[in-house]
């Protein structure tokens, strides 16, 4: 009797959920790749390494450090994103096929395609997957003002914004959105200036994510815990189907990881990076844990931050502060093995994010 009735607790019955569908990702991706590398080689699908940096410096530790890694495919997001798309849309119909043969409700469950909660977290990470997937091809087939191929900065960050502000229009308009949750204080409104600072959120985090993404799994790693806590954090606020989204893009990560830890078979690109740091930032607001970010990314504020100082001492005092930027590269430049860089950074980032699933659970009343 007792185990019947454990089975029939909703919270147990979402658990199974979200586990069932990460670990489905997983096995999709992992299915998968195989074949999507082949693919990749066989159509000579691969990076190029830059000489130049963002503000038209010839680079100079980067270069030589990652020379080696010319001519690895890349593209590798494409696994990610489309591996949680497919298995939204196969859920939408495949779930109630599964209840009506069982006769089991509980399969109606696995569907985690709904309006009020991943419907605009399938759009940021299709649009963004998409735009992040145009500079990847033009970047390969050297294509576009660049040197060497690729969308301008201006022209990529354009389209950010104004994939961010549809977004921000949506949870503005559609959910009347308007307040943030200040940890342990409490929710403040702040009407129209919600837009705003929905559209810095995402375009920062699709930034930042790319500029992390600059060492063999240390973003994938990165992006993993990221998505564990905003599971938790959605489930605790009973979310399922945005924990159930964040648990997919773990799993599926965590098959990239398989493959593409140090050395990488391939890189995951402009499409994955952008893709899932913009998605991030919808999962933050989604769940009004925005001011939470800074922890669980504590990486991506030291790389991005590292890249602004960096310029702004270039600029101003026309010398750097870092031997490069962002910073993983500095500590590369230093002497250290890339996977130390790796790992260290993961340690870190790690200690962040748990105090951050603190202060978004133990903080959210």
């Amino acid at each position: 009797m007792f185990i019947a009735h454990i089975y029939t607790i909703p919270e147990v019955l979402s658990t199974a959920k979200v586990i069932v569908l990460g670990v489905s990702a997983f096995v999709i991706t992992a299915a998968i790749t195989p074949i999507f590398t082949y693919f990749l080689y066989r159509n000579k699908i691969k990076i190029k390494i830059k000489d130049k940096t963002v503000d038209g410096d010839k680079l100079t530790y980067v270069n030589k450090l990652h020379a080696h890694k010319s001519g690895t495919p890349t593209m590798g997001g494409v696994l990610v994103w489309g591996t949680v798309a497919i298995l939204m849309v196969l859920m939408l119909f495949l779930a109630p096929f599964l209840a009506n043969l069982t006769g089991d409700d509980w399969f109606n469950r696995l569907n985690f395609l709904s309006r009020n909660q991943t419907w605009l977290l399938l759009f940021a990470l299709i649009a963004t997957a998409l735009l992040g997937l145009a500079d990847d091809y033009m970047s390969i087939r050297g294509i576009g003002s660049n040197k060497g191929g690729g969308m301008r900065f201006a022209i990529r960050f354009g389209w950010l914004i104004l994939i961010a502000a549809v977004g921000a229009w949506w949870f503005f308009v559609k959910l009347e959105s308007n307040f943030i949750h200040i940890p342990a204080v409490g929710d403040f409104k702040i009407g129209f200036w919600y837009i705003p600072l929905f559209i810095g959120v995402i375009v920062s985090m699709a930034v930042s994510s790319n500029e992390t993404d600059g060492l063999d799994g240390l973003n994938a790693g990165i992006l993993i815990q990221a998505f564990a806590i905003f599971s938790l954090i959605a489930f605790y606020q009973g979310r399922f189907d945005i924990a159930a989204f964040c648990a997919v893009v773990c799993g599926s990560l965590l098959a990239f990881l398989w493959f593409n830890f140090y050395p990488a078979r391939f890189f995951m690109g402009d499409t994955g990076a952008i893709s899932l740091g913009a998605t991030l930032g919808v999962v933050a607001m989604l769940t009004n844990t925005v001011l939470v970010l800074p922890f669980v990314v504590f990486i991506y504020f030291l790389e991005s931050g590292s890249v602004i100082i960096q310029l702004f001492s270039k600029k101003v005092f026309k010398k750097k502060v870092f031997l490069a930027a962002p910073i993983h590269h500095h500590f590369e430049a230093k002497g250290w093995p890339e996977t130390k860089v790796t790992v260290r950074f993961w340690i870190i980032n790690g200690l962040m994010a748990c105090l951050g699933l603190l202060i978004g659970i133990l903080g959210s009343g």
